[in-house]
């Protein structure tokens, strides 16, 4: 432009010039008004970027302050001397106070003095990791509030710390949902012991009738062995009675005779023993059920596993006197755990083997035990076979899944195999269903060996 007015200015001093220079000047007016357009078009294009940045600016800051004013926990910014730079709306209703007020306050101002060493201590370890879960109280505008608060580092481009983001919840909307948690999981945890005592009481059910004959014979052994005994007792007090009174030799040899006493004299020792052996039967009896229906969990013990097929064989074949069975079990077979609970576990076991076998032509159910060396531990091993029409394919997989039931409506529970899974599962074991080529099922049961290295 300077040049331009010198230009002019020689024109007014020269005007004879102007005719050589016309073209010159005219060719300097078109390049100034080409760069005035060029220029005044540049502006409108950065008029028109600074007006698209500036409304996705807004956008952005509206999106960020509906975020912060929508968030129920409470979200405070602060410098890395924890200074307070920003809140949101749920910080200003816990605190009663506008976010004007806030701003410039160190943030343990917030904080009764009970808490603000937490607080710092927490602003301390922040600079090196983010604190999550920390539990505090805030000073709120109807009392004291406690908080479980996060606590995260804020770092500029250039890696530096220049602030701490921190949110807190307020613990009462936590508690209730923990306790709400802890309510339905007693609620889910009562029922399922429910059904496990359900099925073991339906379980107990099968066996009363062949339990009360078992009971039946030890009891009526006892009764007649101690019937016995009156008699002769009364015999004996009769002859003792005329021994006092100074009889003679010759009656009471007489008396003797005809009272038979010597024979009632010999049968004592048989009769005492029988009935001490009818008594140990019916407390075996009595044992054997207190274990298997009771609901106390009692510590893990050794027990014989041999003893537990035999017991649960016997009072299931009880009502199924047509099975044949075939045994080869050892004499003893050490585990360790409740043995009621695994005799829950043989007694389904053998119930669903002869289910299986029910209305066979032949029906034969095998039972076989030992040990074996498995993953290099030694393991108590039990196989229940059967010779019945076995398992579909499309029911194997589910067995175990609860309520799964592939009897008739009425005649299974579909917790049985359920039950049983997880409390050999508890003991370390394991438990598997199988068919066999020839036809039937084979369960397999596999069970820790007791570490007393006892057989017995």
């Amino acid at each position: 432009m300077s040049d331009l007015f010198e230009h002019n200015n020689m024109i007014d001093e020269d005007p004879q010039s102007v005719g050589g220079n016309l073209l010159t000047d005219e060719n300097a007016w078109l390049s100034v008004i080409q760069k005035m357009d060029e220029a005044y078009s540049d502006l409108v294009d950065y008029q028109v970027q600074m007006e698209e940045q500036n409304a996705k600016l807004e956008e952005a800051q509206n999106f960020f302050d509906s975020v912060q004013s929508a968030m129920s926990d409470v979200l405070i910014a602060c410098d890395h001397e924890g200074k307070i730079q920003q809140v949101n709306r749920a910080c200003e209703e816990l605190t009663g106070c506008q976010s004007e007020s806030l701003i410039g306050q160190f943030l343990v101002n917030l904080c009764p003095q009970e808490s603000r060493d937490i607080l710092l201590d927490c602003l301390r370890r922040v600079r090196r990791s983010p604190v999550r879960d920390q539990a505090i109280t805030l000073n709120g505008i109807n009392g004291a509030v406690p908080l479980a608060l996060n606590c995260s580092p804020r770092f500029n481009p250039r890696g530096r710390l220049v602030g701490i983001v921190i949110a807190g919840r307020p613990l009462g909307e936590l508690q209730k949902a923990f306790n709400e948690l802890n309510a339905a999981h007693a609620e889910l945890k009562l029922a399922q012991e429910r059904l496990v005592q359900s099925e073991k009481m339906a379980s107990l059910g099968r066996l009363v009738a062949g339990v009360a004959h078992e009971l039946n014979n030890p009891i009526s052994f006892v009764y007649g062995n101690m019937h016995a005994l009156r008699r002769y007792t009364t015999r004996l007090v009769e002859y003792f009675n005329a021994v006092q009174s100074g009889a003679s030799r010759e009656q009471l040899q007489q008396l003797r005779n005809e009272m038979r006493l010597n024979k009632a004299i010999a049968d004592l020792d048989s009769l005492v023993e029988g009935t001490l052996e009818g008594a140990d039967r019916v407390r075996e009896i009595v044992n054997d059920l207190k274990q298997f229906s009771s609901t106390q969990r009692s510590e893990k013990l050794p027990f014989d596993l041999v003893h537990v097929a035999q017991s649960a064989l016997h009072w299931i074949l009880k009502e199924s006197p047509e099975v044949d069975v075939k045994k080869e079990l050892p004499e003893h077979l050490c585990g360790e755990g409740h043995s009621g609970q695994i005799h829950q576990v043989v007694v389904n076991l053998i119930q669903n083997a002869v289910d299986a076998i029910k209305g066979q032509p032949n029906p034969i159910l095998s039972i076989r035990a030992g040990k074996k060396d498995l993953d290099g531990k030694e393991t108590l091993w039990l196989e229940i076979e059967d010779n019945g029409p076995g398992i579909a394919d499309a029911d194997l997989p589910h067995l175990f899944d609860p309520f799964f039931t592939t009897k008739p409506p009425g005649k299974g529970t579909g917790l049985g195999l359920s039950i049983s899974y997880g409390i050999v599962a508890e003991h370390g074991g394991e438990l598997s269903i199988k068919n066999r080529p020839l036809g039937g099922a084979t369960a397999l049961l596999l069970l820790p060996k007791c570490p007393s290295n006892e057989d017995g």
